[in-house]
């Protein structure tokens, strides 16, 4: 097991009615605030918007909102959002809503704590010194359990076709409200992707080459089942709140940081498929459902014994399989299956994509400008070019 330092700011706050604490968590976090969400109506349409501008207007905060967060959230939307919080002395942000709104709020936040434009923070060109320490401090109301970014310290932005990364705890938010019952309404296909993005994470800390960390492997292990037990009772039934809370708060809890502790964590695939979602602008849970299974057909010869024991403590194959190759391929297959039993694409061609011209620039950008990326196994630009050829 590895050395580590495990912190997780996040004051969870979980459950029906939770939301009506908003407006005093806020209040912790300064007294102007700048409400982040997509736009339209979805605030009424969940049955949050009046009870959070009493809760607001109780609190005695200043409010404005900035509607319009996309699927891989825009630049555009996050200078937006620098200009308003400098024109109006915003000193607090909430984010209401999945990934992408929470990631904007993230952006913003660390652009409000640097100089000149925060693209060349993400692209590397220029460096936080201070790891955003005077970052605008954040909270959340969760619409959808998926990416686990309310209490992670990753961003993820898009500029046209180019999808990039920042990290920093400080970029942590300070509280997350999860209600269950705000994700009723979604959906069956945004369930299903946000289903399949949390177990993505969950797979990203399983596969490691790290020795006797079987406390975090048995931990991932139970989250994956979990997820795979309550993902399609959700989507057969999903207005049940006890599902949906499984669900909310294995999300969480896949990305905060604990499930990876005294283990080195892969992510190649994640870096291979924000590519594919950066230049086919497809769900990220989606474009995991894909990458995932070729990446473990491309991996699994770098440590057998790791994928035997996915095969058999996660899904179920019997250790009397004839040898060990069939065995392991079993496990990969029963794993598709699954993704596919609920709706979720496994090849490239099941979501449309079967265009193979942007594959090489995939694989380059996928480097992230290093040579190389991944910690199960070392990959390469054409390994990553071969893992894209598998999911064809």
């Amino acid at each position: 097991m590895q050395n580590f330092v495990f912190t997780n700011p996040t004051t969870i706050v979980f459950g029906k009615g939770q939301e009506g604490q908003v407006g005093a968590l806020c209040s912790e976090l300064g007294s102007r605030v700048l409400i982040l969400h997509y736009g339209g109506t979805f605030l009424q349409d969940i049955g949050l918007y009046d009870g959070m501008m009493a809760s607001f207007k109780e609190a005695g905060l200043f409010t404005m909102e900035l509607g319009g967060v996309v699927s891989n959230p825009q630049l555009d939307l996050v200078e937006e959002g620098i200009r308003l919080c400098r024109e109006n002395n915003i000193d607090c942000l909430l984010a209401v809503g999945g990934g992408s709104v929470i990631d904007t709020a993230k952006s913003i936040a660390a652009g409000m704590s640097v100089e000149g434009d925060i693209w060349d923070y993400y692209t590397g060109a220029k460096k936080s010194e201070d790891r955003y320490k005077k970052a605008l401090p954040i909270g959340v109301i969760l619409t959808i359990a998926a990416a686990g970014s309310e209490s992670s310290p990753a961003a993820v932005l898009s500029k046209g076709h180019e999808k990039l990364m920042i990290s920093s705890p400080n970029l942590i938010p300070k509280f997350a409200i999860l209600n269950p019952e705000f994700t009723y309404g979604l959906p069956a296909y945004q369930t299903a992707a946000g289903g399949a993005d949390i177990i993505s994470h969950l797979l990203e800390r399983y596969f490691t080459q790290e020795k006797h960390v079987d406390l975090t492997d048995r931990l991932l292990e139970g989250a994956i089942k979990t997820m795979m037990y309550i993902l399609p009772r959700v989507l057969k039934d999903p207005k049940n709140y006890d599902y949906r809370a499984e669900m909310m708060w294995c999300g969480t809890i896949a990305h905060n940081g604990i499930l990876g502790c005294g283990r080195i964590e892969d992510w190649a695939s994640h870096n291979i498929e924000h590519e594919l979602s950066g230049a086919y602008n497809i769900t990220h849970g989606a474009g995991m459902a894909i990458i995932f299974p070729a990446w473990m057909k491309y991996c699994y010869k770098e440590n057998p014994a790791r994928f035997v024991q996915f095969a058999t403590r996660v899904m179920d194959v019997s250790i009397a399989y004839d040898n060990e190759e069939e065995l392991i391929l079993e496990g990969i297959k029963r794993f598709e299956d699954f993704l596919v039993s609920v709706g979720m694409p496994v090849r490239l061609s099941d979501a449309g994509i079967t265009d193979d011209s942007k594959f090489d620039e995939m694989a380059h950008r996928s480097m992230l400008g290093g040579e190389c990326m991944g910690y199960f196994k070392k990959l390469y630009e054409k390994d990553a070019r071969n893992i894209l050829e598998l999911a064809k």
